[in-house]
């Protein structure tokens, strides 16, 4: 009805003040307060008024000198009223962010303080192990290593690995399990009170020497045959409802490998709202590119694993790397190998996907990317394709594009801290990106990553074809594994053939080689299933043998000679000059020649 919830709120504060000294706390806060000007109805707006005239009746004037401390929690404070957030009412704001690895390792100490951990459990390694995870996340992550200890311990006792130290009854458990084979039923704990009691049983002469083995063994070498099955566990409880003592209970225990288990089915709160993961790409899937490499160990992954010794030599700000080049020669893998031998979250921006039609939208997007980031610190953004989203600022550029480069300037320096948010953009048009992107404080290093030499296209081709079936020299869709053919392969890659290929050309290559080797034995596939007679004999063991070894996949040679024809470079001459040009430029390296042809060639570059 119309003015019960205003009532309700008067009521509640009243409540507060009869009470006082008081604490108030009114959770999800924004549910009832949100902004007048954007309310959908009129009754939205009365609760946010008399919300706010309860606050300003809570003063200590009015209320005989006895506090009344409101207290409201949100995810969404700039949901809010503006006029509750101000002097008076709301007087302080605390931002409670997500836990770094410090405050993650006091808080599994508090959770974990009534478990029985392994003497090995370390909390420092299982905190690093945990981005972006909060209180609750860590909660589940408890008790899901917890179920996990529980399962395997019964596994334990089930495979006889585990031996209970105490004197217990196994006498009991074996012939229960007999009751069960021979289709009797067992006592339930229910239906009897937990005492004592004898139950006849039948057993075949087999059985009862086994129960005399399993008596006349000592107790300390005891082992309890434990059942994995609902049933059969269920039968063990109902036989002893009796709990275990503490001597029985003190080998079991959580370790460190439940709950690094556990991780795989407790994911994080931030990770489910936002896009940010740990790739899958390693270094072994990258070829070549040493160089660069080796500055981006420097650069980001050190910094991550040890960020205390970069702090004595005072550096604490998080690097930015710009990576540019011709396209196709591995700009993207290598972020994402750097992010995996990291363990960082990785969050991959393409660019134009930022950009929205709407005013303000673009600018709120890229300040969310930040604030994922953020969440799931140390993290690794990757933004694709740079130079669409922050061009160069000049009179031609739209107002609405100068606010998206001026928003990324300030998420990359400005007054919020960047710690543990590194960035690594690429782009193939560095000669039309903001020159305020590449100082010092945002994008640190510009890493040019060229074109592989023959030497490099070798090792790259290695990594490729690794899963790939070679056949012998000469073969045509038959014998597998011939490394001479790996051999002539890398020989006709490292050729002037394959002069100016990019990873992207490699791989599209190796690809077109697999097709022809497919389509080659799809078409003698094709052309047995013609030629077999219809409704005739069985085909024997031995014709089924020869067919399976025709219709093997293999790639061979002159697949590849095929494939040179069909895949040409994707960078042209041309292209490769222009990027020398830059290359010369970006890195301050002088041009050969005279100063006049050193400008001409910058001049080239400009245009």
């Amino acid at each position: 009805m119309s003015g019960e919830s205003e009532k309700t709120l008067r009521d509640t504060f009243e409540e507060a003040k009869r009470v006082a000294p008081c604490l108030l706390f009114i959770d999800e806060i924004d549910a009832i307060t949100p902004k007048r000007e954007s309310a959908q109805r009129e009754m939205e707006r009365r609760i946010v008024a008399q919300f706010l005239t309860c606050m300003d009746d809570m003063s200590w004037e009015k209320n005989d000198n006895k506090p009344v401390i409101v207290i409201g929690a949100t995810n969404r404070p700039d949901s809010l009223d503006a006029a509750l957030r101000r002097a008076g009412r709301f007087d302080h704001e605390i931002s409670m962010g997500v836990p770094d690895d410090e405050a993650r390792a006091k808080i599994l100490h508090v959770l974990c303080a009534k478990l029985r951990l392994s003497g090995d459990f370390d909390f420092t390694v299982l905190a690093k192990a945990t981005p972006g995870y909060v209180g609750a996340d860590l909660a589940a992550l408890t008790g899901a290593a917890g179920i996990i200890a529980v399962k395997r311990i019964f596994k334990q006792l089930s495979d006889g690995t585990l031996v209970l130290p105490d004197d217990f009854p196994v006498d009991q458990v074996q012939e229960s399990e007999q009751e069960q084979e021979q289709g009797q039923d067992v006592p339930m704990a229910v239906d009897h009170p937990p005492t004592p009691t004898s139950v006849s049983v039948q057993t075949p002469t087999a059985t009862t020497a086994t129960t005399t083995i399993i008596k006349s063994t000592p107790t300390s070498q005891r082992t309890l045959s434990f059942p994995t099955t609902p049933g059969s566990i269920a039968h063990f409880l109902n036989a002893h409802p009796s709990p275990l003592t503490s001597t029985q209970l003190s080998p079991l225990c959580i370790t460190s490998s439940d709950f690094y288990l556990a991780l795989k089915h407790v994911q994080p709160s931030s990770k489910r709202e936002g896009f940010a993961t740990v790739p899958d790409v390693t270094w072994s899937d990258v070829g070549a590119l040493h160089g660069v490499r080796e500055e981006l160990h420097m650069a980001i992954v050190q910094p991550i694993k040890r960020p205390e010794v970069f702090m004595k030599v005072g550096i604490s700000a998080a690097c930015g790397v710009l990576l540019w080049g011709p396209p196709g020669c591995g700009k993207t893998l290598l972020a994402k190998a750097v992010a995996n031998e990291s363990r960082a979250n990785f969050i991959s921006v393409k660019g134009p996907e930022l950009l929205n039609k709407y005013v303000g939208e673009s600018e709120r997007a890229v300040r969310q990317v930040f604030s994922r980031a953020r969440a799931s610190s140390p993290c690794v953004i990757f933004f694709d394709e740079l130079d669409a989203l922050v061009p160069r600022r000049d009179d031609n550029l739209s107002e609405s594009s100068a606010r998206v480069v001026n928003t990324l300037l300030t998420e990359l320096d400005g007054l919020d801290s960047r710690k543990g948010i590194y960035v690594i953009a690429a782009t193939n048009r560095p000669d039309i990106i903001d020159p305020a992107m590449v100082r010092p404080g945002r994008l640190d290093k510009l890493l040019y990553v060229d074109l592989p030499c023959p030497d490099e296209r070798v090792e790259i081709a290695s990594t490729m074809t690794r899963k790939l079936p070679l056949g012998e020299l000469g073969c045509v869709g038959g014998g597998s594994g011939g490394e001479k053919v790996k051999e002539h392969v890398l020989e006709l890659i490292k050729g002037a053939k394959c002069d100016g290929y990019s990873g992207a050309d490699l791989a599209a290559l190796v690809r077109e080689a697999g097709v022809a080797a497919l389509r080659r034995t799809l078409g003698a596939l094709d052309k047995m299933d013609r030629e077999s007679p219809v409704g005739g004999e069985p085909r024997t063991d031995g014709q089924e043998g020869e067919e399976e070894g025709e219709g093997e996949i293999v790639v061979c040679l002159d697949d590849f000679v095929r494939a040179l024809d069909k895949v040409p470079p994707s960078v042209s001459v041309a292209q490769r000059r222009k990027y020398e040009a830059l290359r010369s430029k970006f890195s301050g390296l002088p041009v050969r020649g005279a100063k006049e042809d050193s400008i001409r060639v910058e001049e080239k570059a400009t245009v």
